[in-house]
């Protein structure tokens, strides 16, 4: 019995630490400066997920809580019920607070990665989570310019990333 309780909690342990891990050949950029990254983003694309679908007018908004960490306050029009959807989370750096590699959580314990690839704090911000899977477009506008966002879709095609199934909300 005390056997397979270890092995569970290894499993549950690996299981875990793989959701903040980082897709190879993906690298999150340094000299990440949190205090410029802070305020709010507009959604320009994302790969398709549950927790977003149907959502229109996203934004994510960031800003420091007394303890140091990060409030992650995302924002959605849902045009079926007619409301804003609104989810709260914390993130926390993964390691150096200059890598952009953190961990967001919107369920208690349970961590997921946000790792910065590509970043101009004033402009656009590339982001993934622990695979292929995820992936958004920020900017500190509704709108990126055409060539920015190509450029940036060039760059995440490179990377692997899927950007044929992209949504513009």
């Amino acid at each position: 019995m005390t056997r397979s309780l270890h092995l569970l909690t290894l499993g549950w342990l690996l299981t875990m630490l793989g959701c903040t891990g980082v897709p190879d050949g993906v690298k999150p950029v340094q000299g990440f400066d949190l205090n410029r990254y802070l305020g709010q983003w507009h959604e320009v694309a994302r790969l398709d997920h549950g927790f977003e679908r149907g959502l229109t007018q996203v934004t994510a908004t960031y800003s420091l809580r007394p303890d140091g960490s990060v409030k992650v306050l995302n924002r959605g029009w849902d045009a079926t019920s007619g409301k804003w959807k609104v989810a709260e989370g914390r993130a926390l750096f993964v390691g150096a607070a200059s890598e952009g590699r953190l961990k967001v959580s919107f369920f208690g314990p349970f961590y997921g990665a946000y790792t910065v690839i590509e970043l101009e704090p004033e402009r656009y911000s590339m982001i993934c989570g622990p695979s292929r899977s995820y992936f958004w477009i920020l900017a500190r506008q509704p709108k990126l310019d055409a060539k920015t966002l190509e450029r940036l879709l060039d760059r995440a095609r490179a990377l692997g990333f899927a950007t044929d199934q992209l949504i513009y909300p």
